[in-house]
């Protein structure tokens, strides 16, 4: 593996350890394709540490069945590293404001967000992907507030990872680590729809 070496160390009075072991809010956005898939891939990593992992899906509909969803939850179950606990907040609205279904996706967002402050007081998981989180915060749906303040006071050692585009500038740089998916050229631009194996 590969020693990286920091450009700056900080006068925190931490040890390379402490500092190093820091939990992390990290933040995948912008306008390309990969961000959830990029968060999924953190979350192999965590289980194979044995660490109990949360996903909190804001915007997939609970009737997608996708390629990360079964794979984690068999690898939860499978007793070898940590455990997955997935959770699909309201009734599956798209990250295309919706009006007119009958449904109130703020609320349904709102709630989402209280699960998720109960788990980070109670220290539920240790790794979280907040999977299109970044939706319900620009629509105001959620106080974005009361969201960074959570994310600082946040008790233990918890890591979380929030996706989905057009970020808030305050979740940006509140944010440990961030990566912009950039789009160079995507196959909807033309005309194909997504397809098995590569969207879900």
């Amino acid at each position: 593996m590969p020693q990286g070496r920091p450009p700056v160390i900080p006068d925190d009075g931490l040890t390379t350890r402490q500092r190093r072991n820091r939990p992390l809010v990290i933040v995948h956005t912008g306008p390309g394709k990969g961000k959830s898939t990029a968060a999924f891939g953190m979350a192999l990593r965590a289980w194979n540490q044995g660490w109990p992992i949360g996903v909190f899906q804001f915007v997939k509909s609970a009737k997608w069945r996708t390629g990360e969803e079964r794979a984690l939850r068999l690898l939860g179950a499978s007793g070898e590293g940590g455990t997955v606990t997935w959770h699909k907040m309201g009734e599956g609205w798209s990250w295309l404001r919706r009006s007119g279904t009958g449904h109130d996706h703020a609320a349904q967002a709102r709630e989402g967000w209280e699960q998720v402050r109960r788990d980070l007081a109670a220290e539920t998981y240790r790794f979280y992907v907040l999977d299109e989180f970044t939706y319900p915060l620009a629509w105001g749906w959620v106080d974005l507030d009361d969201v960074l303040e959570t994310l600082r006071g946040r008790p233990g050692y918890q890591h979380v990872v929030i996706t989905g585009r057009n970020a808030p500038e305050r979740l940006v740089e509140a944010a440990d680590l961030v990566t912009e998916m950039g789009k160079v050229r995507h196959p909807m631009d033309r005309g194909q729809k997504g397809q098995k194996g590569i969207e879900w």
